[in-house]
C-alpha cells in the first residue's frame, strides 16, 4: 500500500510540472466527478469513424515510437536491432519499449482496418512487425512476456497472441515462414500444457488461469490451417477444464485474475479475455457448451451495465464491483456483446455495446487538447489514476477500442 501511494504521489508531482499533462489530469478529474457526459453522450456515425481513425493513427504512432534493441553478440560488441513492434505511452516515463504479445494481436486490428479503408501502407507496417516478431522468437518456439526491454522467458498467453498476427500475415503474403513460426509455437504450447488441460509451466506467475481460453483460439486457428488434430485437442482440453472446473453457476470464473493477491475479484480485462476466448472457440467448434458459458458471464455483465450504465474494474464471485473503470476491459466486453448480437440477433447486446463505446469515445476526446502522444489513445483506467495502468495509455486499450468500433460497423454493413 505504501509503495503504491508513493508511486502515485511521484507521478502526480511530475505531471503537474507539465502544463499540458496537468490540464489532462484535471480534465479527467472534472469529467469523472462532476459530469455524467461520459455515461450519457451519444455519438453519430461520422464521429465514430473519426474516433476509429484517431485510434488507428495512434497505434501507428506507437509503432514509430519504438526504439532499437541493444543486442550483445558473441564478440561482445553491441548492435542495435530495429524494433517494429508497438509501444505504450506513460505520462511520466514516456514511451515504453514494444510489447511482443500485444504487437501480435494489434496486427489483426490494423489489417482489418486496412482492408476496410484500402490502406496499403498499413499492410507494410504490419508485415514489418511480423518480420520483427520472427527475429525474437525463442528457440523453444515461444515468445517472451512483458515488453521487449524486460527480456523475460517465453510465456504461454503471450505466445498465443503472436500466433494470431502471424497467421493473418501468412494468409496475406502466402509466405511460409510465418506459418512455420506459428507451428513451432503451437507445438511448444502443446508440449508445456498440463495433462489436465491448463497451463502452469511457462504461464504468467506460473499458476493456471482461465483466461487461457484466449490461448485456445489461436491453437484452433493453427489447426484450421494445418489440420493437425493435436492443436484442436489441446484447445478443447483447456476449454473443458474451464467450463467444467472453474465457472460458477452465475457465470463468474475462478482463477481469472492476473495477480495472486486479488484472484478473488479479477479485473474486467481478464474476465473479458476469458469470455471472448470461449465465445470464439465455441463459434468455431459449433459447440453450444462454450458459447453458453461465454454468454452466461457476458449476460451477467450486461445486466450490471444496463442497471448502472457503468462497469467497475473488478468483480467478485457475486458480481459485486470494485475499483475504477478499466477502459480495456470495457472495450473488450463491448466487442463480446457485438459478437453475441450477431449470433442471437438480440438488440440489447447492440445497444449496450454502442453505449459502452459512447463512453470510450468521450474518454478518448478528453485527450484532444494535449500533445500528439495522447491524441487518439485510450487510458488504462478512467479516471487515469485508477489502479490498472495508472497515468498510462496502453496500446492494447486502443486496439480493443478500434476492434469494437469496427465490430459496430460490420453489423451496420450487414
Amino acid at each position: 500500500m505504501f509503495h503504491s501511494l508513493k508511486q502515485y504521489a511521484i507521478n502526480s508531482f511530475y505531471i503537474h510540472l507539465n502544463a499540458q499533462k496537468k490540464k489532462l489530469l484535471h480534465a479527467h478529474f472534472w469529467s469523472y466527478y462532476f459530469s455524467n457526459d461520459f455515461k450519457n453522450t451519444g455519438y453519430n456515425e461520422v464521429q465514430r469513424k473519426a474516433a476509429l481513425d484517431k485510434a488507428i493513427n495512434w497505434l501507428l504512432l506507437a509503432q514509430q515510437k519504438t526504439f532499437p534493441i541493444p543486442v550483445v553478440a558473441r564478440n561482445e560488441a553491441i548492435s542495435l536491432i530495429p524494433d517494429k513492434g508497438f509501444a505504450s505511452y506513460h505520462l511520466v516515463n514516456g514511451w515504453s519499449s514494444s510489447y511482443p504479445e500485444t504487437s501480435g494481436y494489434i496486427i489483426y486490428t490494423l489489417m482489418l482496418y486496412a482492408l476496410i479503408n484500402d490502406r496499403k501502407d498499413i499492410f507494410t507496417s504490419v508485415t514489418e512487425c511480423a518480420d520483427w516478431l520472427l527475429t525474437i522468437q525463442k528457440q523453444s518456439g515461444g515468445w517472451q512476456g512483458g515488453c521487449i526491454a524486460d527480456n523475460k522467458p517465453e510465456t504461454v498467453f503471450n505466445t498465443a497472441q503472436i500466433i494470431r498476427g502471424l497467421l493473418l500475415v501468412h494468409g496475406y503474403t502466402n509466405n511460409e515462414k510465418y506459418l512455420h513460426a506459428t507451428i513451432k509455437a503451437a507445438d511448444w504450447l502443446c508440449e508445456v500444457q498440463h495433462q489436465d488441460g491448463y497451463w502452469k509451466k511457462n504461464a504468467f506467475m506460473n499458476v493456471p488461469r482461465v483466461y487461457d481460453s484466449y490461448t485456445d483460439y489461436p491453437l484452433l486457428c493453427v489447426f484450421h490451417v494445418t489440420k493437425n488434430e493435436k492443436y484442436r485437442n489441446a484447445a478443447i482440453k483447456n476449454l473443458n477444464w474451464i467450463v467444467e472446473k472453474k465457472q460458477h453457476a452465475n457465470g463468474w470464473f475462478e482463477d481469472c485474475d492476473n495477480t495472486l493477491k486479488h484472484n478473488d475479484r479479477p479485473i474486467l480485462h481478464t474476465i473479458s479475455y476469458t469470455i471472448d476466448g470461449l465465445l470464439d472457440c465455441g463459434t468455431y467448434l459449433e459447440d453450444e457448451r462454450y458459447i453458453n458459458a461465454a454468454k452466461k458471464a457476458a449476460d451477467a455483465l450486461l445486466n450490471i451495465f444496463q442497471k448502472n450504465n457503468f462497469l467497475h474494474g473488478r468483480y467478485d464471485k457475486e458480481w459485486n464491483g470494485s475499483e475504477y473503470m478499466i477502459c480495456t476491459g470495457c472495450a473488450q466486453i463491448a466487442g463480446v456483446w457485438l459478437k453475441l448480437h450477431k449470433i442471437t440477433a438480440n438488440e440489447a447486446y447492440l445497444r449496450a455495446a454502442r453505449k459502452m463505446n459512447d463512453m470510450l469515445l468521450f474518454i478518448q476526446s478528453i485527450n484532444d487538447s494535449v500533445d500528439i502522444n495522447c491524441r487518439g489513445a485510450i487510458p488504462g483506467s478512467f479516471p487515469m489514476w485508477g489502479r490498472y495502468e495508472p497515468f498510462a495509455f496502453p496500446n492494447w486499450a486502443a486496439k480493443y477500442f478500434a476492434d469494437s468500433l469496427m465490430g459496430e460497423m460490420d453489423i451496420k454493413l450487414k
